[in-house]
């Protein structure tokens, strides 16, 4: 349960979960997809970060995993925090039903637009934030509406996107919202990544004068460099190449993130061996 007091303060009740992977409901029983429970019999994950759309639930994969009383991350895939009917009570119960199941060390999710209009199966898509500070003010409240009602950590991420609107670059909307909120966030390295090929910026660029000690989780993936009639883009497929610009990330980062707690390695549709290599550079980074 989030304790009282600052995240400053907060942060030290937090498990050290280590390196983990990601599944949502469904994605284990693809052809070809990974098996969470044979990565962890060869060390390779020590928790399952698992998106939860309340609409589908959870699967079996994940269910048997949090049945053999592994530790687990609740990554939600459906609520707007900027917009305070998605916390309605409906919803609120499923969260606690399901995390009730799962026992997560704390929710977590990309604080962007996972709908558009009412809450519905055929509004659901994922789109970035609006980088402004009137945005990142209704989102912090959101944040802190969820923590107190669920009684969890609730750590935002940032989404991805191929274009972005705002006055706000990225990294300062970001450093905006975790200090309203007065909470610490995940931050996705490829999802980083691709902000700052769209903006013409190095890799790392902003990193320096970026709050890292409120950075918690860290997500590494795959992603592949496309092209549309001209437009260059990074499709976040977390397929099993992690780019050189997300490494890059994610060696600064662990450098300097003093509360980092946990790293997700998002592959969840790839096979073991594709998937190790990916976790042993991971390790080899945050040693």
């Amino acid at each position: 349960m989030s304790r009282p007091g600052p995240f400053s303060q907060r942060v030290h009740g937090l498990p050290r979960l280590g390196l983990g992977v990601s599944t949502e409901y469904g994605a284990g029983s693809q052809a070809g997809a990974l098996d969470p429970r044979a990565l962890h019999r060869l060390g390779h994950a020590a928790f399952l970060e698992v998106g939860v759309e309340v609409a589908k639930g959870l699967d079996e994969q994940a269910r048997a995993w949090a049945a053999a009383g592994l530790p687990t991350t609740y990554h939600f895939l459906d609520v707007n925090l900027d917009e305070p009917d998605d916390l309605d009570d409906g919803w609120l119960g499923q969260v606690r039903a399901a995390s009730r199941v799962l026992a997560p060390a704390w929710l977590c999710g990309d604080a962007g637009l996972w709908h558009v209009g009412p809450r519905d199966r055929g509004h659901m898509l994922l789109l970035p934030p609006v980088l402004t500070g009137d945005h990142a003010e209704q989102m912090a409240a959101g944040i802190m509406a969820l923590r107190e009602r669920v009684g969890l950590e609730v750590l935002p991420e940032n989404p991805p996107g191929a274009f972005f609107l705002g006055d706000l670059d990225l990294l300062g909307f970001f450093a905006r919202l975790t200090e309203a909120a007065d909470t610490g966030m995940v931050l996705d390295c490829a999802h980083l990544a691709m902000y700052q090929r769209w903006a013409g910026r190095e890799p790392t660029d902003g990193l320096d004068g970026f709050p890292l000690d409120r950075v918690v989780e860290l997500h590494v993936a795959g992603g592949t460099e496309q092209d549309h009639h001209g437009f260059g883009f990074v499709h976040d497929d977390h397929g099993g190449v992690v780019l050189p610009d997300t490494w890059a990330i994610v060696e600064r980062v662990v450098a300097g993130a003093v509360n980092l707690k946990a790293i997700v390695v998002e592959c969840e549709r790839n096979d073991v061996a594709t998937v190790v290599p990916l976790f042993e550079r991971t390790a080899e980074l945050w040693s």
